[in-house]
Formats: structure tokens, sequence, C-alpha cells
């Protein structure tokens, strides 16, 4: 089977489906750490980092994610283990590489992120983030991957300077940037997000787009506005897996009114970001989140943080596919109190204090 490349497969009208949240994913499982939030578990537990991405891919994953997610320099300087840098950042994309092979159809993609080292106006962590992007992305472009992911800039000038370093090294990038509350910029910019975002594509972004902060819908507003101004199919749409709202329009602070002991919570009155169970979306509102962006002619979706297997999952099936996984999707027909198989027992089926 010949495989399509990334943007062959958008050519050819074929939307692509990217699953993210995989930071979140293996918080709750308790192989990573909420605060610092980084991926050792790529080299603790290479083993977990494969079952999540097969997860994936069975669900319906055209992307299949090389964990390096806050996997950079910075990030492993702050918790003293900066010399891992480079067998983390491998292994990573030795795992990936390794899971597509059960896979054959799937895409590969190295991952990289905000740096937190990026300030306006300042030279020299233009450097700091310079040498932190030509590393990373060297690795992955040594691997041989299909694409890049580049994801969470609050900053146009870090994404900028991401998406050229990809180019010189000739790897297809998704490069999406992150807007917090109601605002309608980046941090380092007085122009809208939409006229940054499709002067980042001009200057040779593959897919640009939006993700994290932002549940599905409060994300669709701002996709709405991006999609009336690039009309080539190649905007990203990578929602967390919360509702935000109207009074908290980005997950970093939802408050949980109704929680039991608030004094337990990380960070004082704020959900963010181990409280967040209560505000989770259903797989049903990722589906709808879904066919809201194949109507605005938006075809690279997927998912951030919060989100799981089984968002994907009906997310692909949205999308008119079966997965591996679907043999399993629900179906209450022979459930014993909520079927309708004829062979139930009438003593459950017409059990009137269960309906």
């Amino acid at each position: 089977m010949k495989r399509l490349g990334l943007i062959k497969r958008l050519e050819a009208g074929e939307p692509i489906l990217h699953a993210g949240g995989y930071m979140f994913e293996f918080e709750r499982r308790g192989y990573l750490q909420a605060g610092s939030f980084v991926p050792e578990v790529v080299l603790d537990h290479p083993e977990v980092v494969a079952q999540l991405t097969r997860e994936f891919a069975r669900c319906g994953a055209d992307i299949l994610l090389a964990f390096t997610y806050y996997g950079h320099r910075e990030k492993m300087r702050i918790i003293g283990k900066e010399h891992l840098l480079e067998p983390l950042n491998k292994e990573a994309l030795k795992i990936t590489l390794k899971v597509r092979e059960e896979f054959p159809d799937k895409l590969v993609a190295g991952n990289i992120c905000n740096t937190n080292l990026y300030e306006k106006d300042n030279p020299e962590s233009y450097k700091q983030v310079q040498a932190i992007f030509e590393e990373q992305i060297g690795w992955i472009a040594e691997a041989g991957v299909d694409c890049i992911v580049a994801e969470t800039f609050s900053d146009i000038g870090e994404a900028e300077m991401a998406s050229q370093i990809a180019q010189k090294l000739g790897v297809p990038i998704i490069i999406s940037g992150v807007l917090y509350g109601k605002k309608e910029k980046f941090r380092d910019s007085d122009n809208h997000f939409v006229d940054d975002l499709k002067s980042l594509q001009d200057n040779g972004a593959d897919i640009v787009g939006l993700n994290c902060q932002l549940g599905p819908q409060t994300m669709l507003p701002y996709l709405k506005q991006l999609s009336e101004k690039i009309k080539n199919n190649r905007i990203g749409a990578f929602p967390v897996a919360y509702r935000t709202n109207e009074t908290y329009p980005n997950f970093g602070k939802i408050i949980d009114q109704d929680l039991c002991c608030p004094q337990r919570l990380p960070l004082e009155r704020n959900s963010y970001p181990t409280g967040l169970d209560p505000f989770l979306v259903t797989r049903y509102e990722m589906a709808e989140f879904t066919r809201q962006c194949i109507d605005m002619g938006i075809h690279v979706i997927g998912t951030c943080c919060g989100a799981g297997p089984h968002h994907v999952r009906a997310m692909a099936e949205e999308l008119g596919r079966t997965t591996p996984a679907s043999q399993y999707s629900p179906d209450m027909s022979k459930n014993a109190f909520y079927g309708t198989d004829p062979s139930l027992k009438k003593y459950n089926t017409e059990f009137e204090d269960f309906q």
C-alpha cells in the first residue's frame, strides 16, 4: 500500500484526524506529574506510550504523534534531567514509528510546542528558542517522519521561528496558536489573530490553526473567523475536551462552584489542571464539533488536553469511517434494562422504577 502524505491527502479532499491529549491522559493514568508536565513516561514506560498511540490509531486517528510535547531543553532543565533530552526525543520517535508498522496507512508526526522562553523584543530569548527548535526539529527530520505538529504558541513570533526551521529542513508542519479568554490577538502582536495566522501560512506553514485552552464551543467562533479568511482547507482545529463557556472561555481558569473540597485543589480557586473532571465533554460533543468544522471547510481536526480515544472514535465515525474500535461502539439493544431485543426479560425491561 502506498501511503499518501499529509498534503496529498488534503489535496484529495480527505479530512485528517489528529489525536492529541497524551499529557493529560498519562497524568490520569499515573505516569506523568501534573505541574511540571514533562513526558518522562517515554523513557520510564515506553510500553505505555506505545499502547496509547495504538489506542488512538484503532479509534481512527490519521496522525500518530511522537510524544515530545514539553520534551525540550528548557523543560528538561527545570526538572534537572537535561542529560536525557536527546534519548527522550529519539525514543518517542522510535516508539511511534514502531506502532505505525501495525497501521501502515497512518502518518507519523514529530511534536514540538511553546518553549516558555520566548519574550517579545528580547533577542537573547530568540537565540534560546531557535536552538531548542533546531535540535528538536533536527531529530524529527532525521527520523524520517511525515510531518510536524507544532502546538500552543501564544506568541506568533515563536510560531514563525518554528515554521521557518521546519521549512529549512523540509518537513511539512501543522502549526497552531493558542488564544486566551476573549482576546483575539497573540501576546506579541497588535494584529488580529486571523491576519497573523494567514501570514504564517502565506510564508510557508502548511496548515495553521488553533489548539488548547478553548473547548469546542468557545473555539468554534474563532475558527469561523479563520475559515472566512483562509479558503484552502488547510486549517487545524484542536480544542481541549472540556466545556468552556462564556463565563470561563478557557480551561486554565475554570472554577467548579459545586466542588466539595476546594482546599484540595493544587491551585487556589482554580480547577485546572486536576479538578476538571466535571467539565469533560462527551464523545458526542466532539462528534458535533467535527461536523461543524467540516461544514466550515476545516479539514484538519483533532483533540488536545483531556481527550481520550473514545472522543477520537466518535469523531472518526462522524466522518463516516469504520475504525478497528468501531466493533465496540455503543449498542444498547441487548442491554438488560434498556434493550429492545425480544429475548430480554420483560421483568427487567418493564421495571418502571428503573426507567
